[in-house]
């Protein structure tokens, strides 16, 4: 481990020349989200929609993984999982979560933070029809976050229900469906070389719903 970490400790990437345009900020946040996000997949990101999705449970342990976006607007972001996860349990409890993007090609990270609550079920079903068949039986054979016994339970649960839906729709389980993040804080972070970063803060009012916008240190 010392090696590692000696390796660690020498990593640097200092030739980063984007800069923000500050007369090209547009007022809503949502607005550079869409210009950042376009750049990412025009630029063969791999998996640009893919963000680091924390929550906090009620025994205040943050907890963290990566899921993959879908679609955002003017109400939020919106993802799909399983409501009884780990991640649904503590949404339960705790509707504050925070996602993360990270676009290292472009030397760009964004978070953004709010309040999840569940999308209409009928938004939920659309998505799950649009999904693969294979992952629309793994969706009604997996119990996400619990213990599995083995891998081979896992298969026997998943040929079992490819027999009990062979030949008509696979139905969208009642403990999966979608999520919208709507959010009230969100901060666009472009690196420079030198740690002379970037960082754009955008605060959403509680009360008249505008936005206010400030530069941060880096």
């Amino acid at each position: 481990m010392n090696s590692v970490n000696r390796l660690l400790k020498e990593l640097r990437d200092e030739e980063i020349n984007d800069v923000f345009d500050m007369r090209e900020i547009p007022e809503n946040p949502l607005e550079l989200f869409e210009r950042w996000m376009s750049d990412a997949i025009k630029s063969n990101v791999n998996l640009p929609n893919a963000m680091h999705f924390s929550t906090v449970g009620d025994d205040r342990r943050p907890s963290g993984r990566i899921l993959l976006l879908k679609g955002f607007d003017e109400r939020g972001f919106v993802f799909f999982t399983n409501y009884d996860s780990r991640k649904g349990e503590d949404i339960k409890k705790n509707r504050y979560a925070s996602m993360t993007f990270f676009w290292r090609e472009l030397y760009r990270q964004v978070r953004i933070e709010g309040s999840v609550e569940k999308i209409p079920e009928t938004e939920s079903d659309q998505y799950f029809k649009s999904r693969p068949r294979e992952s629309q039986v793994s969706a009604v054979a997996s119990e996400q976050s619990k213990v599995l016994e083995s891998r081979e339970k896992l298969e026997m649960r998943i040929s079992e229900n490819e027999k009990r839906y062979s030949g008509k729709p696979v139905p969208r389980p009642d403990y999966w469906g979608g999520y919208c993040l709507s959010h009230d804080g969100i901060e666009f972070w472009q690196g420079r070389s030198h740690r002379m970063h970037d960082r754009i803060q955008y605060i959403k009012d509680d009360v008249s719903g505008i936005w206010s916008m400030q530069l941060l240190y880096p």
